[in-house]
């Protein structure tokens, strides 16, 4: 049997910190108003860096971590709804600020559940025998895409990376993943990419080139679909949240985490949280955390740790793990 396993994690976010104090100075807002709703306090938004930039800092920094060279990498991808450009990807740009000349390279969009779905498509490659080292990158500057205007989304999201690197293994570090996707709710959460007027056409092709949600919707499909995913892995592996230590959610809304925790009868505190510093960064959220936890030292090898999001497509996925 082939196995796969987490190596390292590393990740980046920018210097520049945005407080609930200062959104108030630009929006009808104020920190009461929003940490009471979300349980953030502050995001971090870039300053001249894009996407690109940031996950070669994440990726650099988990690289340095393990133990290999660059050219030991042999598949990069990197999860992100806000890529530099529609192409090249953004992975093709880190293998190159790397210098990891033998790695194949794609992006992946599945939005906030981008890092789950990368982790699980890295670890099946690597099952093939054709891949034995993958960087996998969830990085996003969602304040590209934020309408400052509307504090409805601008409050939420932030910028950051997080990486981790996923190797061959002989004995079973990822033990299972489960995803699922309702592209019927997608209008709940959107971003348009360009306005278009095709001259083989009548009428412009406009969507909206900024962030759009409704936030109910959301909520209730992230509550049902966390839930419902992290119970496909307990089924699945017949291993039970008493065997779990840590269970680290994607970083949206501690409204919905504290849902989630309540419904399948788990106290908070085994849910770890870092939102109120860093606020939603999509895709990068998950690793963000877990680069926190292994620095704080709270991974001890063996532990068993749940990864669990969701995002816009609709989608979500959930990983269980042996540290």
């Amino acid at each position: 049997m082939i196995y796969s396993k987490f190596l390292s994690v590393g990740a980046y976010a920018p210097e520049n910190i945005v407080t609930n104090e200062d959104l108030s100075k630009i929006m009808d807002t104020s920190d009461e108003w929003i940490s009471t709703r979300t349980g953030i306090k502050e995001r971090r938004i870039s300053k001249n860096e894009d996407c690109s930039d940031l996950a070669y800092k994440a990726g650099k920094n988990a690289l340095e971590k393990s133990g290999l060279k660059a050219e030991d990498i042999d598949l990069i991808i990197v999860a992100t709804v806000s890529p530099d450009m529609f192409f090249p990807s953004v992975s093709c740009i880190v293998q190159d600020k790397l210098g990891a000349e033998n790695a194949t390279c794609f992006d992946l969009n599945a939005a906030c559940s981008g890092f789950v779905y990368g982790c699980i498509v890295a670890s099946s490659m690597i099952k093939t025998g054709e891949y034995k080292n993958a960087l996998v990158i969830g990085s996003e500057v969602l304040s590209k895409l934020l309408d400052w205007e509307d504090r409805s989304t601008a409050v939420l999201f932030g910028d950051g990376a997080g990486a981790a690197i996923i190797t061959k293994s002989e004995t079973e570090g990822i033990i299972a993943g489960a995803t699922s996707s309702n592209g019927s709710k997608g209008g709940s959460l959107s971003c348009g990419a360009l306005d278009v007027k095709s001259p083989f056409t009548e009428e412009d092709n406009i969507k909206h080139k900024k962030l759009i949600m409704n936030g109910r919707e959301v909520f209730k499909f992230a509550t049902g679909a966390m839930v419902d995913n992290i119970n496909k892995l307990l089924e699945k592996t017949n291993i039970s949240l008493d065997e779990v230590k840590y269970i680290v959610p994607h970083q949206a809304n501690v409204r919905i985490i504290d849902y989630v925790a309540r419904k399948i009868n788990e106290p908070i505190e085994k849910f770890y949280m870092n939102l109120d510093r860093y606020g939603n960064t999509s895709s990068a959220t998950i690793p963000l955390v877990l680069n926190e936890m292994d620095e704080k030292g709270l991974l001890q090898k063996g532990d068993k740790i749940i990864l669990v999001g969701f995002g816009a497509g609709l989608t979500s996925g959930a990983l269980i793990l042996n540290w």
